[in-house]
C-alpha cells in the first residue's frame, strides 16, 4: 500500500468510520436506551412549545434558514465557494477541505438514517420528509459542515482578531439558526440537531487535520495541495492565534 493510501486511511477513512459508529451509538441510546431518561423525556414538550409559538413572520424566517441548508443550496454554495477559493488562493488545499467536510457529513448522515429509525416529533410538520428519518438532522449537519468550514477558512486568513470573531459569529449563527428552525417546523427533536452538530463539526475537524495541516507530508507524492510559502496554519493551531 502506498504512503498516500496509508495517510488517507489513517487520517480520513478511520476517523470517519469511527464517527459513523459514534453517530449510530448515539442514535441507539436516544431511541432504545434513554427514551425514558431526562432530558429525552421533555423533548416532546420542547417541540410542542415551538409549534405553539408559530406565526406567519416566524414561519417565513424559518423557511429562509431551512432553505439555506437544503440539499440543493448546500451543493450550490459548496461548489461556488470551492471555485472561489481555488481562483483566489490558486491552490487546492482549501477547496478540497470544504468539499471533503461537506461530503463526509452527508455520507455519515445517510448511513445513520439507514440504521436508526426515529419518528419525527408529534406535532404538525411544516415540510414533507420521510416520517422515520428524524435522527439526525441532515439540514443541521450540512449547515454545520459548510458554514463552520467556511468560518475556519476565513478566520485563518483574517488579519485581525475582530475580523476573526466577526467571521465566526456570522457563519456559526447559520447552523444554529437552522437547528432552531428545524425544531420550529416540527421536523426534528432537540437531540436530533445536537447529534448533527457532532456530525458536522467533527467532519470539519477531521478534514482540517487531514487537509489543512501544512506540516502533513503525504509520502513522496505529497499531493501538492499548496504553493510554497502558503500561510495556512496547522489544523491544530487556534484560529485566533
Amino acid at each position: 500500500m502506498s504512503d498516500v493510501a496509508v495517510q488517507i486511511a489513517r487520517r480520513v477513512l478511520l476517523p470517519v468510520s469511527l464517527l459513523f459508529a459514534v453517530m449510530v451509538g448515539l442514535g441507539l441510546l436516544v431511541t432504545r436506551v434513554l427514551t425514558h431518561t431526562w432530558p429525552f423525556t421533555v423533548e416532546d414538550a420542547v417541540n410542542r412549545e415551538f409549534a405553539g409559538d408559530r406565526s406567519s413572520g416566524w414561519n417565513d424566517v424559518s423557511l429562509v434558514f431551512s432553505t439555506l441548508a437544503s440539499t440543493q443550496m448546500i451543493v450550490v454554495v459548496t461548489v461556488l465557494a470551492a471555485l472561489v477559493l481555488r481562483l483566489v488562493l490558486h491552490r487546492w488545499r482549501e477547496p478540497i477541505f470544504l468539499c471533503a467536510a461537506v461530503s463526509a457529513q452527508a455520507l455519515i448522515f445517510l448511513f445513520t438514517t439507514m440504521v436508526i429509525d426515529r419518528n419525527r416529533p408529534a406535532v404538525e410538520h411544516m415540510d414533507a420528509s420521510p416520517p422515520t428519518s428524524s435522527f439526525p438532522s441532515g439540514h443541521t449537519s450540512a449547515a454545520t459542515a459548510l458554514y463552520v468550514g467556511l468560518a475556519v477558512l476565513l478566520a485563518l486568513r483574517a488579519r485581525s482578531a475582530p475580523a476573526k470573531v466577526t467571521w465566526w459569529t456570522l457563519l456559526v449563527l447559520v447552523p444554529v439558526g437552522v437547528a432552531l428552525t428545524r425544531m420550529y417546523r416540527g421536523m426534528h427533536h432537540p437531540s436530533d440537531v445536537v447529534a448533527s452538530f457532532v456530525n458536522g463539526g467533527t467532519c470539519v475537524a477531521i478534514m482540517a487535520r487531514a487537509v489543512l495541516d501544512r506540516t502533513l507530508t503525504w509520502g513522496r507524492a505529497n499531493l501538492s495541495l499548496s504553493r510554497p510559502g502558503d500561510d495556512v496554519a496547522p489544523a491544530g493551531a487556534s484560529a485566533g492565534g
